[in-house]
C-alpha cells in the first residue's frame, strides 16, 4: 500500500502523486456508500494493481475541504479579482475570503490587470481588514514575484470569476505550464471557461497550485458557511470588537450597543465589508436547521 496526494481528478480517475511517480486510480466502491468523494489535494492511501494503475483505499484526515472549488488541504486561497474587464463585485471577494477563513485557510486577494486599473478602492478595503493583497499584471509581470513568494512551499488554490486572468497569472508564475487561456468578451464582460477540471500544478518556484474552473458568475450558495453565529469570526477586522457588545449573542447587524457597528461608524471597518457580512448573515439565517444539517453531513 502506498500514500500520496491526489493531483488531478478526471473522468472517474484520480491521479495520485507518490514521490516521483503518478498512479492512476479508481476509488473503491465503499466511497459511494459513505457519500465521501476523493478530492484533488487529498492525501490518499492506495493499493497498486499493475504498473501505474491502482485503487484508492482511504482518504487520510483532511485539514479542510471545499465544494467550490472542489479541493482539500489547502493553505492559501488566492481570490483573483479585476477592476478592468471584467469588474469583480467586492461581495464575491468577501464571500470567498469568509469561506477561506472559516475553513482555516489564508485568503489572499490578488487584483490582476493592474496595468489597466490600480484598484485603489479595493486596497482601501482589504489592507485595513488584515487580508493580504497583491496587485498583479499578467501582461507586465508586476507583482508576480511578490505572489510567488507568498505561494512558495504551500498548497494554494486559485479562484475567481471567469476572465480575471487566473490561468494567465499561472503561466507567468511558471511559463512551462502552458495553461490554455481564453479571450474576454467586451460585450459580456466575462471570459470563456478554459479550465475544465481541477488539477494541481507544481511550479518551478516550489509551490503546489490548483487551477479551478472559472465561474461566469458566483451563485449565492453558502454550503461551506453553515452557521450564522460563526460568520463573525470569518471577518478578521471584527475580532477586536467581539465580546464587547452590550448584548450577548449580538448579530452585529442592527443592535444598539454593538461594538462592531460602533467601529463601522468610526471608520475602522469598511462599509462594503459590513454590507457583505449582513448579506451573508441573512442568507445563513434563512437556512432551516434540517437544511444546515444536510449541508454539514
Amino acid at each position: 500500500m502506498g500514500e500520496g496526494r491526489i493531483i488531478k481528478a478526471l473522468s472517474g480517475f484520480y491521479y495520485v502523486e507518490d514521490g516521483g511517480r503518478t498512479v492512476r486510480c479508481r476509488a473503491r466502491g465503499k466511497f459511494r456508500h459513505t457519500g465521501e468523494s476523493p478530492l484533488v489535494g487529498d492525501l490518499a492511501a492506495y493499493t497498486a494493481v499493475s504498473g501505474d494503475e491502482g485503487v484508492i483505499d482511504a482518504i487520510l484526515p483532511r485539514k479542510n475541504a471545499f465544494s467550490r472549488p472542489p479541493v482539500a488541504n489547502i493553505d492559501l486561497m488566492v481570490i483573483v479579482a479585476s477592476r478592468a474587464i471584467p469588474v469583480t463585485d467586492p461581495f464575491l471577494i468577501d464571500r470567498m475570503t469568509a469561506i477561506a477563513v472559516n475553513a482555516g485557510a489564508e485568503p489572499v486577494v490578488c487584483v490582476n490587470k493592474s496595468d489597466m486599473d490600480r484598484a485603489d478602492e479595493l486596497t482601501e478595503i482589504y489592507k485595513p481588514a488584515g487580508i493580504k493583497m497583491v496587485l498583479t499584471s499578467a501582461v507586465t509581470g508586476e507583482g508576480i514575484g511578490e505572489l510567488e513568494d507568498l505561494l512558495r512551499g504551500k498548497f494554494s488554490v486559485f479562484t475567481g470569476n471567469s476572465g480575471v486572468g487566473k490561468s494567465s497569472i499561472l503561466n507567468r508564475l511558471d511559463p512551462t505550464l502552458n495553461i490554455p487561456t481564453g479571450e474576454v468578451s467586451e460585450k459580456l464582460g466575462r471570459g470563456r471557461h478554459t479550465t475544465r477540471h481541477v488539477e494541481i500544478f507544481r511550479s518551478s518556484g516550489g509551490a503546489y497550485i490548483a487551477d479551478t474552473p472559472g465561474f461566469a458568475a458566483f451563485d449565492l450558495e453558502t454550503s461551506e458557511l453553515t452557521d450564522p453565529e460563526a460568520l463573525q469570526y470569518a471577518f478578521p477586522e471584527f475580532e477586536p470588537y467581539l465580546g464587547a457588545c452590550r448584548f450577548t449573542g449580538c448579530s452585529h447587524t442592527v443592535e444598539k450597543g454593538c461594538a462592531v457597528l460602533d467601529a463601522l461608524r468610526h471608520g475602522s471597518i469598511a462599509p462594503t465589508r459590513h454590507r457583505s457580512y449582513v448579506r451573508l448573515y441573512e442568507q445563513l439565517s434563512s437556512v432551516k436547521d434540517w437544511e444546515r444539517k444536510d449541508k454539514k453531513s
